[in-house]
């Protein structure tokens, strides 16, 4: 099997697109020729893959520069969507804005300027354009070039260029490539090969998907697939057919194995969204006991390596050892997750495990409607998940959902009120909401996170043990009538949190009284945070990439039960306060990045600490002499100048070694 590092960096397999990348350059390339290209084809053939190719081309970025973009669209195309994708994409410094009104004139300001020199934007998987073909002035620019990829044609748009299925050749070294069968290490016959690629048809995505959960598997299994295949009509250009070959991938994954349950759990996740893996981790823990005995993270790994989902990484470097996994995320192609959607959806929605409500328009599925006239009729669903659009009219039905044990809320609207049925999840242990959901992991800086309220429903939950907020602004009022007694673990994504913890009237230890983890990452308006010290059942604290933070509480050392603190890229951070010393359960710190950071204090107390990470610490010229007393220390992680303030020590720290990291692709 392919390891982690090979999973997570892999480029996507271009068999065949030589051609069309060629064609697509001579198209786009010269002046005079189309402004607009939609590449079209059925399901699975490589459009995007073809699309992210040509991005990724010398020619092409010779002549694009830094004015290439790359926009995913799904359902809606919209030109403040556009707006702030593009927004998450700039490299420089980016300009506040306030909501999408401010973005869409952003948009027509900097594409006028950028659009002085050749610009691409490419629009991945466009499905409608009726309304945006008359409100599209912003993208009438001269030097500005735009791709399309569209399983229609998307007449009126542009001029279509249509992507062909796969020749036999090429189908033998897609599935070839895609099963790693390349690598001399391997082999099947040739005639096992023809007939899998024979029922594919050429469609590209069956081929990967197949040879993937292929991967240095005995003859004996190639056969049976052979014969699965057999059973099941050739794939056309027919979805159906799609769907019933990458199914056969599904069935493949072991009898009644928790790794079938973790790859429909993906699909309630918005299409194309770069889900954090963190997001994932916290529902498994809860639904089927995976913690850090058992690393939930195999199972991404598993399922990247059947190529079931992407599992991708912003850092080149292995996870965290304590099951933290800030820098990774993980995506699905559209179609495998309508195949997971569709392998949930085959009982009566009123005995399903997993419940999708996808809100469009401001108007509720059909279904919904026909079960309110049952006169609330409670359902079955564990997991529920529920989308809604920027138009979404904040009115909520009475849905009873007395079994859920997740709940997955993604909205775009600006204000967002917990849903009134909430209260009476009475068996809800993980929550997670997520604002602007068709946006990637990381929110401009400057864009304004959305206002939460109903916060204090939650307190009637009395098995809410998980909570993870991206994209939202807490505000004090809400913390102020919250109480939340099982809640064992918070996570916070870009979200506005500044001044609820620092408000020193907010006593954090009533509101959680029995929280144990607390993740804080990219909350760029939290300076201070002096309630944190009354949370004396912490055992872990993470504080990544807040920006601002220029002080720890000098009160930290009443964290009695800390075995984990990380304070990874807090770039202002200049000092540690002294009552550190008092963590003596202290296992792992992370001090990584903290570029501001001059000294250590009297590290004595630290007697468990074993685990140190001080990459980046450029300002640090000197360790304190009590780091002689950290006999359990195993490993500092260390690069080229850290590296010089361990290694004289090493003869007298005998259990240390030091552990060499290149620095990071860092955010």
């Amino acid at each position: 099997m392919p390891n982690f590092s090979e999973l997570s960096n892999m480029s996507p397999l271009t068999v065949g697109l030589d051609v069309h990348l060629k064609e697509l350059k001579r198209k786009l390339l010269n002046h005079g020729e189309s402004s607009i290209l939609v590449l079209t084809g059925p399901a699975g053939c490589g459009k995007s893959t073809l699309a992210k190719a040509f991005c990724q081309d010398e020619e092409v970025k010779d002549k694009f520069k830094d004015n290439i973009f790359f926009v995913t669209v799904s359902k809606k195309l919209s030109v403040d969507l556009i707006a702030l994708q593009i927004l998450c994409q700039l490299k420089d410094e980016v300009p506040q804005v306030e909501n999408q009104v401010t973005a869409v004139e952003w948009l027509g300001n900097f594409l006028k300027e950028a659009g002085q020199n050749p610009l691409l934007l490419v629009l991945d998987d466009v499905w409608h354009v009726s309304e945006f073909l008359d409100n599209n002035n912003e993208l009438k620019i001269e030097n500005l070039k735009i791709l399309v990829t569209s399983r229609s044609e998307l007449l009126g748009f542009g001029s279509p260029y249509y992507i062909n299925a796969l020749s036999e050749e090429e189908a033998m070294t897609l599935i070839r490539r895609s099963a790693f069968l390349e690598d001399r290490s391997s082999y099947v016959p040739e005639d096992i090969l023809r007939k899998i690629v024979k029922h594919c048809k050429g469609n590209a995505l069956a081929l990967t998907v197949i040879g993937r959960s292929l991967c240095r598997m005995p003859i004996d299994i190639w056969q049976k697939r052979v014969e699965e295949l057999s059973k099941d009509s050739s794939i056309s250009n027919c979805e159906s057919d799609l769907l019933s070959c990458l199914k056969i991938s599904y069935d493949a994954l072991a009898e009644n194995s928790v790794l079938k349950e973790c790859f429909l759990d993906l699909s309630l996740f918005p299409e194309y969204q770069r889900v954090p893996a963190d997001a994932l981790t916290d529902m498994w823990a809860e639904l089927y006991g995976l913690g850090e005995n058992i690393l939930p993270i195999m199972n991404l790994q598993e399922l990247t390596t059947r190529g079931l989902a992407k599992l991708v990484g912003t850092r080149k470097e292995k996870v965290e050892v304590d099951g933290y996994y800030s820098t990774l995320c993980f995506n699905m192609h559209d179609i495998i997750r309508e195949l997971a959607i569709h392998l949930t959806s085959q009982k009566p929605i009123d005995q399903r495990n997993r419940l999708h409500i996808e809100i469009l328009g401001g108007k509720l599925p059909h279904w919904i409607n026909h079960l309110l006239e049952q006169k609330y009729q409670p359902m079955k669903a564990h997991l529920v998940s529920i989308s809604t659009d920027e138009v979404f009219s904040q009115k909520w039905h009475n849905m009873q959902l007395p079994e859920a044990e997740v709940l997955v809320l993604n909205f775009q609207t600006e204000n967002y009120a917990l849903p009134e049925f909430v209260q009476n999840m009475g068996n809800l242990k993980v929550l997670i909401v997520t604002s602007c959901g068709t946006l990637p992991a990381f929110w401009p800086v400057g864009f304004l996170p959305a206002q939460l309220s109903n916060f204090q429903l939650l307190s009637s939950l009395p098995n809410l043990r998980t909570i993870r907020l991206e994209g939202i602004s807490i505000s004090s009022i809400s913390m102020h009538s919250i109480q939340l007694k099982s809640l064992q673990k918070i996570s916070l994504f870009n979200c506005r949190i500044g001044q609820t913890f620092s408000n020193t009237s907010i006593q954090l230890s009533d509101a959680f009284p029995n929280l144990v983890e607390t993740n804080i990452d990219h909350c760029n308006d939290l300076v201070t945070l002096p309630g944190i010290c009354d949370l004396v059942n912490l055992k872990k604290l993470s504080l990544i990439r807040c920006h601002y933070l220029s002080a720890l509480p000098p009160k930290i050392g009443k964290l009695s039960k800390l075995e984990v603190l990380r304070l990874k890229s807090c770039t202002v951070l200049e000092m540690l306060p002294g009552s550190i010393v008092k963590l003596n359960k202290l296992v792992f710190l992370d001090l990584s990045y903290c570029k501001r950071l001059k000294e250590l204090p009297d590290v004595i107390g630290l007697s468990n600490l074993k685990t140190i990470d001080m990459r980046q610490c450029s300002r640090l010229q000197m360790l304190p002499p009590s780091v002689l007393y950290l006999k359990q220390l195993q490993e500092v992680i260390c690069d080229e100048e850290t590296e010089k303030l361990w290694k004289p020590l090493l003869p007298r720290l005998k259990n240390l070694r030091i552990k060499f990291r290149f620095p990071e692709i860092h955010f």
